[in-house]
């Protein structure tokens, strides 16, 4: 299957989803490794991440039956993966960027369904309903702290989300930083930038190339936070195969390293904590002109019987 298959939500279940069959139950394997570096030229780190897994679990404390004390874990897990890069200058933009990560973890472990089956219609609209309400409550959590506090006013963040159930890769996303699909040794970008030079770029204004070296190529147009609320949550959804490599990351990687550079070391480095480690270090090479965060994680997804869990669940 290609890359190109990623469906890209704006609104509501795309056209072609409404016909989606459920899908079989897959068992997910995800090793990963995240890292985060202040660059060469700051003295603070603006950028957060996180990565965690969800499991369902329940623990019987009373039964007529013989089973008190038994804990039993659910087949399902859910994976969550979160890089912000926060702007407003040293102690607003970390707040910032700690804040959405800090809301969205929050969101996630006491509102977010995420043990959804999504293979169904009605239910899958609800999930896509609720990723874009984790990014309206991460954008009013960060301008509600701006406006208790002067110090911090106007700071924001971008925000790129990677949420994963069964095969199944959401991302919602706000700003710059960008989510990266690599399969079968291509790299594909799936986010969007929420940037002045993309939208010049969409508009034939400038070219690509043009707007490496823009004079405005650092000014996001939509972010988590800013002087007022309001955030447009950008949704894609993404089957994933076994071997996919995803790579989530702030603009501190994309400035100054290419996208042949980073499918280089992603096809180089099969373990995602190397790997995760290589792109630091070439971005500090390139002159790590900011700070720069990269979250590299490899799936391995195979079919399996229901039932056949084995106990609670670790990110590696």
């Amino acid at each position: 299957m290609p890359i190109s298959d990623v469906q890209h939500f704006t609104g509501g279940i795309s056209t072609s989803d409404h016909h989606a069959i459920a899908s079989a139950p897959v068992k997910v394997k995800i090793t990963c490794g995240a890292l985060t570096h202040p660059g060469m030229v700051r003295r603070n780190n603006e950028d957060h991440f996180l990565v965690a897994r969800l499991a369902k679990s329940m623990e019987i404390c009373q039964s007529s039956l013989d089973e008190a004390g038994n804990t039993s874990f659910s087949d399902e897990d859910g994976y969550l993966m979160v890089v912000a890069d926060g702007m407003g200058g040293a102690a607003a933009g970390e707040r910032a960027s700690a804040l959405a990560v800090e809301s969205v973890k929050d969101y996630a472990l006491n509102t977010l369904r995420w043990f959804l089956q999504v293979g169904r219609e009605k239910e899958r609209s609800i999930l896509l309903d609720e990723l874009r309400k984790t990014l309206e409550v991460a954008d009013r959590v960060v301008v509600d702290e701006a406006e208790a506090n002067s110090r911090f006013y106007g700071m924001g963040t971008t925000l790129t989300m990677a949420y994963i159930v069964g095969a199944d890769l959401y991302i919602a996303h706000a700003g710059d930083s960008r989510a990266y699909l690599f399969r079968d040794g291509k790299l594909e970008q799936i986010t969007h930038d929420h940037t002045l030079v993309q939208l010049m770029i969409s508009g034939g204004v400038i070219s690509a190339e043009d707007a490496k070296y823009h004079a405005r190529r650092n000014i996001v147009t939509n972010v988590i936070g800013g002087p007022s609320a309001g955030v447009h949550a950008e949704i894609h959804k993404v089957k994933l195969l076994e071997g996919d490599v995803l790579l989530i990351c702030s603009d501190g990687l994309t400035e100054p390293v290419e996208d042949d550079e980073i499918a280089a070391v992603l096809d180089a480095e099969h373990d995602p904590e190397a790997a995760a480690n290589r792109l630091i270090a070439l971005a500090n090479e390139h002159g790590g002109p900011d700070n720069v965060t990269a979250i590299v994680a490899r799936y391995s997804v195979e079919d399996f019987e229901p039932g056949d869990s084995g106990g609670p669940p670790s990110c590696s």
